[in-house]
């Protein structure tokens, strides 16, 4: 019976669906594993090669896992709200749902094809009305949370209403917008509902507040900063601009330290925690404000980490978008500053910050005074500053800091050396404006002494505080979009409000068009009658791509509860994700969300774990290997419909082009189905070498523009799942990044049906021995059980496909066909390639009808342990034979032995023995 992939895979992933074989239960007797993938967005193009890598990682790992008697939960769903889906239906009137759909079914029959142990009764789709339910349920416990500094947790906002209507917002240290009012008891107590909601929305962990976003006018919403690239937004690349507009935001900058501590706790790859930790980018250092000339306004307040070089600033800078901009700007600045303004605007904001070359401002024609000196100093603006961060004002210090030094070369401002900074007048009162404080006061000190004494003077003036502050800021929650959750709010008098916990889910209102109103609306601003209580306007806006990710974990613990996220026994078993895999493009974006609310999740009483994901790998790139043809130029330089092998090419004039990887084999082309592929040369000329034409090659990104894309379904068809699971894995490490190659996957196929054939005779019939094996074939099998349980532990999958090649090369050598070898050799097999394994499992006359739940093999260290070795025997140092003697032999046995054996004699020839030198276990020489 030949190795017929075909039917073996179709007959066992029928078997696994219908017996539910991976279905999974809380089983508190027994030690729980998650391993969980981050779960792709369907899109219409399915599952090209380099998708599947990391899923097949977590599943070897989950699979191995079951083999070692743990209770494996290894989920899988869909991360269906999103833009693409919404593009499509705008370009088709397709509801997004239908193609999001089909999508779906695609990725679900290519992900069955390759053979994984998903719990499928668990699937969630994050468009479903029954799962974003709980993700509007999580806005409104966020919406109806604050803050408080003091217990370090989120708390409820009607705590904070009690506290006010006992204290007033005397002793509250809470997170929250700056300007938020003090008041007493009785002062709370009087404020009407409108100031007293409004004054609460100051506090909430879910807030609308006015923000600057990246606006695409083609796109018709708000994009977060990684969707925009260059200037214009990811999809479509279209135009993008920063505009104010009213957000929903999320206080994600609460949980900034939080955040930061518990990177030290993760088992996660470095240089992705760096990421975060750059991204959160916490700085110790001092509010200062510096009060304006001739102005009513409060003044600039600047956050820096070197309130040191305050006797450096010669001028201030604000962002453009800062809000006493238009207050600050005089009458003759006004057309410059809106230029700059309109031209800052098109620029993203990492653009912004990526961008340190390019000087470019403008004066607002105003002055502040120096908070210590009484100095006046100019105020400018400028888009190196950005409203979001700190306070978006700077202190420019030029003989400091390399951009403010080129903006004062620039535009010919002060630039004033710190150390000249050392003031005049010593008898000055610190107190009366115009007046310098002479810096000597923190001469001799220590940097952390003066730091301190110029903290200490700020706040005597009334002019600054010690302050920490965090790089990230507040996440923007909602786009201008039709494909996202409804966010459950409603407004009254221009306030939100929550709908109530029973009105949820508040479901997507049909839309005649998928685009914005006339009006400039979003698009749920189309549906009709869509009010809430048939009176009170809804937010038009969906929430993000992230909200729905951001807890999904949780829900594969209990997807069918009706009653709340999942049950309190299911989330207490499964606790955090034991294994994470996925990319580490999601460093600042899904992974920090996902963190964020984990730790709210947990301050609200849901769950015990303050961090979600234990371990996380990310999974590299697998690149395209690109094929070239080269097309002939003639002597004019014109294309011509020839083309000449890539060995020849060097000696004509040519142009290379891409060529589909399916039509060629071992970088050699396929003539006629070239023709097919481009009909544009189907009378193509070829000049070949030893009649092929031979291929171009180039390492480069997968995709379709440069018909590179390899489509798994291809590979299964011609290989088999088994094949392709084995053959990524086999690429090279996990992590790193590696280019697809077809031409290799040969070899890996050929492994696989060598192994079919020690289960079989040379007739092709199922033949195993009961015989015990021997030592030789034990020592194989142990060695192979050692070398995968150890690869599998450090996440090492290439280097187990590898040793597999060499366990069955082994025992094809021995011959080896003994049941006790064979049956635990495709166990250890099993999490690598489960179908092959499965087919001979019930050949082998097992009872149980899946391997998958079978015991990994015990290893026995004493079948690795040498009883005997292969000495090579030298005469004068030249090597003539290799002679087997037991380890235990002491010299003068060797000696004896040797000397006696008819080829030693032979060798010598009867001439005498000087010495004979003996190293146990090395080797023997004898010197005549």
């Amino acid at each position: 019976m030949d190795y017929n992939h075909q039917s073996i895979e179709k007959k066992w992933q029928k078997f696994w669906a219908d017996n539910q074989t991976f279905k999974t239960e809380n089983q508190p007797s027994k030690p729980k594993y998650y391993v969980l993938d981050m779960f792709p967005y369907p899109s219409g193009a399915g599952l090209h090669v380099g998708h599947p890598l990391g899923y097949i990682a977590s599943d070897i790992f989950a699979r191995y896992k079951r083999l070692k008697g743990f209770n494996v939960l290894h989920p899988m769903g869909y991360d269906s709200f999103g833009l693409p889906a919404e593009q499509y239906a705008i370009q088709t009137g397709q509801h997004p749902a239908i193609t999001t759909e089909t999508n779906i079914n695609r990725y679900r029959e290519q992900l069955d094809n390759i053979g994984f142990s998903y719990d499928w009764n668990r699937e969630i789709r994050t468009s479903e009305a029954d799962y974003y339910k709980w993700t509007q349920w999580i806005f409104t416990r966020l919406f109806s949370s604050w803050y408080n500094k003091k217990s370090d947790q989120a708390e409820s906002i009607d705590a904070l209403v009690a506290y006010f209507e006992v204290n007033g917002s005397q002793g509250i240290i809470a997170e929250s917008d700056d300007d938020v009012l003090h008041f007493s008891a009785d002062e709370w107590k009087a404020f009407d509902e409108e100031k007293q909601q409004r004054e609460l929305l100051k506090y909430r962990l879910a807030y609308l507040r006015e923000s600057t976003v990246n606006w695409c006018s083609a796109l018709g919403t708000v994009l977060a900063n990684d969707e925009v690239i260059n200037g214009v937004s990811e999809r479509g690349g279209y135009p993008v601009e920063q505009k104010k507009m009213m957000q929903w935001s999320m206080r994600i900058t609460a949980y900034a330290d939080r955040l930061l501590k518990g990177l030290n706790t993760v088992d996660w790859p470095d240089p992705l925690v760096e990421m975060q930790r750059n991204w959160i980018g916490k700085s110790v250092g001092a509010l200062v404000k510096f009060p304006l000339k001739d102005s009513g306004a409060k003044g600039i307040e600047v956050f820096t980490t070197r309130v040191d070089t305050i006797f450096g600033v010669s001028f201030v800078v604000l962002a453009p978008e800062h809000d006493l901009v238009d207050e600050l700007t005089t009458e003759g600045q006004k057309e410059e500053i809106q230029n700059y303004i309109d031209k800052t605007s098109k620029k993203s904001e990492l653009d912004r910050m990526a961008d340190t070359k390019t000087v470019s401002g403008a004066f607002t024609g105003s002055y502040a005074k120096h908070p210590i000196t009484g100095e006046d100093v100019q105020i400018w603006i400028a888009d190196y500053v950005l409203a979001g961060y700190g306070t978006g004002a700077v202190m420019a210090v030029p003989s400091g800091d390399q951009r403010d030094y080129l903006f004062a070369k620039h535009f010919n401002l002060p630039i004033i050396a710190i150390s000249d900074a050392q003031n005049i007048d010593e008898e000055a009162d610190p107190t009366k404006e115009g007046k310098y404080i002479n810096s000597d006061f923190i001469n001799g000190m220590g940097y952390d002494e003066a730091v301190s004494a110029l903290i200490q003077r700020l706040e005597e003036l009334n002019l600054g505080k010690a302050k920490i502050n965090f790089r990230m800021r507040d996440a923007i929650f909602g786009r201008q979009r039709y494909w996202g959750e409804p966010v459950p709010v409603y407004f009254k008098n221009g306030l939100p409000y929550l709908i109530k916990d029973e009105e949820l889910p508040l479901l997507l209102p049909e839309v005649d068009k998928y685009l914005p109103t006339e009006s400039g609306e979003p698009p749920l601003g189309r549906a009709e009658n869509w009010k809430y209580q048939d009176q009170y306007e809804y937010e038009l806006s969906t929430m993000p791509g992230w909200a729905g990710s951001s807890w999904y974990w949780f829900r594969y613990m209990d997807p069918s509860n009706n009653d709340a996220i999942a049950d309190a026994e299911a989330v207490d078993y499964w606790k955090a994700v034991d294994l994470y895999i996925g990319g580490s493009e999601h460093a600042t974006g899904h992974l920090l969300y996902s963190r964020f609310w984990n730790k709210f999740l947990k301050d609200i009483g849901f769950h015990n774990e303050e961090e979600p994901f234990k371990k996380l790998i990310n999974q590299g790139m697998i690149q395209g290997r690109s094929n070239f043809v080269y097309r002939l130029l003639n002597d004019e330089g014109q294309a011509t419909s020839t083309f000449v092998s890539a060995g020849l090419k060097n000696e004509y004039k040519t142009i290379p082009l891409h060529v589909d990887v399916n039509i060629v084999h071992n970088d050699i082309l396929d003539l006629e189905k070239f023709r097919q592929f481009r009909p544009d040369f189907s009378d193509a000329e070829f000049i070949l070498e030893n009649g092929k034409y031979h291929c171009g090659t180039e390492v480069e990104k997968m995709s379709k523009s440069k018909y590179n894309v390899v489509n798994p379904d291809d590979i299964i068809e011609t290989y088999g799942a088994d094949t392709l699971r084995l053959y990524e894995m086999f690429l090279g490490p996990l992590e790193q990044a590696k280019p697809w190659n077809t031409n290799g996957i040969e070899g890996v196929y050929k492994f696989l049906r060598k192994l079919w054939r020690l289960f079989h005779d040379a007739e092709g019939n199922f033949s195993v021995s009961d015989e015990e094996p021997t030592k030789a074939e034990y020592k194989a099998l142990h060695k192979i059980i050692k070398k995968v349980e150890d690869d599998i532990e450090r996440f090492s999958f290439n280097t187990s496909v590898s040793a597999f090649m060499i366990c069955v090369n082994e025992l094809t050598d021995l011959k080896s066909n003994k049941r006790k070898i064979l049956q635990d050799l495709i166990i250890v097999l099993e999490p690598y390639a489960p179908h092959i394994v499965e087919e001979l499992w019930s050949l082998l006359g097992n009872e149980a009808g899946t391997i998958s739940y079978a015991d990994y093999p015990v290893f026995n260290a004493d079948y690795l342990i040498e009883s005997e070795f292969a000495y090579p025997v030298s005469i004068n140092g030249k090597m003539k034979l290799n002679l087997s003697l037991a380890l235990d032999l002491d010299a003068k046995a060797v000696e004896e032995i040797v000397l006696s054996n008819e080829s030693v004699q032979k060798y010598l020839d009867g001439k005498p023995i000087k010495k004979l030198i003996f190293v146990k276990g090395k080797i023997i020489n004898i010197v005549i």
